[in-house]
């Protein structure tokens, strides 16, 4: 059974920076993407960014300049790096894996961003 393993959450300062961690437990054919996701608290879960397989990333407009994602495919692993992180980043990110059949998810970790 596939499980995704989300790290790297906390508590962090206005202007301060948080890497966040995802791997994949288990075999996973015909992944499309890997991704993160985060849910701010009253508010519809939205994409934060996403890496094909061939390492194409796509940004949502508010990660855009500050949040670099990676993956390593020997470790089923993609990681998030955020720099420069704003009080309006604060939601619970989650780990998203996208394949031929359908998506994985993460539970989530927490990030707040005090300011």
């Amino acid at each position: 059974q596939v499980q995704l393993v989300e790290s790297g959450g906390g508590l962090v300062q206005a202007g301060g920076s948080l890497r966040l961690s995802c791997t994949a437990s288990g075999t996973i054919f015909g992944i499309n993407a890997m991704g993160w996701y985060r849910q701010a608290p009253g508010k519809q879960r939205e994409l934060v960014a996403d890496i094909t397989s061939g390492r194409s990333t796509n940004y949502a407009d508010s990660a855009k300049g500050r949040f670099t994602i990676s993956r390593d495919n020997a470790k089923n692993t993609v990681y998030l790096q955020m720099n420069s992180l704003k009080p309006e980043d604060t939601a619970v990110y989650y780990c998203n894996v996208n394949y031929w059949g359908g998506d994985y998810w993460g539970k989530g970790t927490l990030v707040t961003v005090s300011s």
